[in-house]
């Protein structure tokens, strides 16, 4: 009787063994969760397109925050949507307002018991809904941008946030805002630049979480989905001006892209696992259709195995405590 002289099923023939060969293991110290804060709320709200997750208040934050810690995850990203807007995002520099008042109670609550983040970039605070300033006639000004951005970082570090994170896609913005943070005495605040960003349609939810003003689209300074080596041009650029980790956004999209990105850098490579594909799991779930659980950690484990070792998630606190039972 003949008989295969090689048998990897051997290793694969109960969870006991699996889980000794396991080559990835996103761990919940890899993952970053974002989370929303409104100014004036009262209580916390749903988000209807991102089930389970929530507009807080500043008290809800401050207690999610808590969890976040308890459950291992490395990180939290704030993003702050303020009750009044304006052209030129003010709300967004004031240290008064919402973001740089939540960056403050978060820190005040966990300190360093994990890395507390900051999204850089005007699009919650401005009335037009763009990224950046405007010019007369309704293009986005990429310099005066930059302007704004330094402000805004200096405000952020002000206010105790560890990294900041600008995510607007202008050309030179992290130099722009490296300059800003050593200038005003924050050497030690961490720069996680948004390096590739593309012009996705998987941001719809988050679009809704953050009340989006925008009308039209962010094609002329986000990037296009077709592209591989404008990506990892604008890697490169971010790294020479000082980027302490680069991110790609979207994940599961572009994981040939992360793949990339993480071949070409030395500095740690983190991928955004956006609203879109989170709600796409969250709906295809609520119909019967999947294993929730299990779809959701194998979509972290593509993410990690593609080469990105920060994962920003919706999922990172259930999933962290998911990992630690499984491993």
């Amino acid at each position: 009787m003949s008989y295969p002289e090689h048998r990897p099923r051997r290793l694969r023939r109960n969870a006991a063994v699996r889980r000794l060969v396991a080559e990835t293991r996103p761990a919940p110290a890899e993952l970053v969760v974002p989370m929303f804060v409104k100014e004036g709320l009262t209580e916390p709200r749903p988000i209807g397109s991102l089930p389970g997750v929530l507009q807080h208040t500043r008290d809800s934050l401050r207690k999610a925050a808590v969890e976040a810690v308890q459950a291992g995850v490395g990180g939290i990203m704030l993003f702050g949507v303020p009750a009044e807007r304006d052209e030129c995002g003010a709300g967004g520099i004031d240290p008064n307002g919402i973001l740089n008042v939540a960056i403050r109670d978060v820190v005040s609550e966990v300190g360093d018991a994990t890395v507390v983040m900051s999204d850089l970039c005007l699009d919650e605070f401005t009335s037009h809904g763009h990224c950046g300033l405007l010019t007369p006639d309704g293009s986005v000004d990429n310099d005066a941008t930059l302007a704004a951005y330094a402000e805004m970082a200096v405000a952020q570090a002000a206010a105790g946030v560890s990294v900041v994170g600008p995510s607007g896609m202008m050309d030179g913005q992290v130099g722009a805002v490296r300059r800003a943070l050593d200038a005003a005495g924050y050497t030690d605040v961490a720069v996680l630049a948004y390096a590739v960003k593309y012009a996705s349609a998987f941001y719809g939810p988050f679009r809704e979480a953050v009340e989006s003003s925008l009308e039209g689209d962010r094609r002329t300074y986000q990037q296009d989905p077709a592209n591989l080596r404008e990506s990892l041009r604008e890697v490169e650029l971010d790294v020479a001006e000082g980027a302490d980790m680069v991110m790609v956004k979207p994940a599961l999209p572009y994981l040939d892209v992360v793949s990339a990105v993480r071949a070409a850098v030395q500095v740690p490579v983190a991928a955004y696992q956006v609203s879109g594909e989170y709600a796409m799991v969250e709906a295809a779930a609520a119909n019967g259709w999947i294993d929730r659980e299990q779809v959701m950690l194998e979509t972290l484990t593509s993410i990690r195995r593609a080469g990105a070792q920060i994962i920003l998630t919706y999922w990172a606190v259930e999933a962290a405590e998911l990992l630690r039972q499984r491993y």
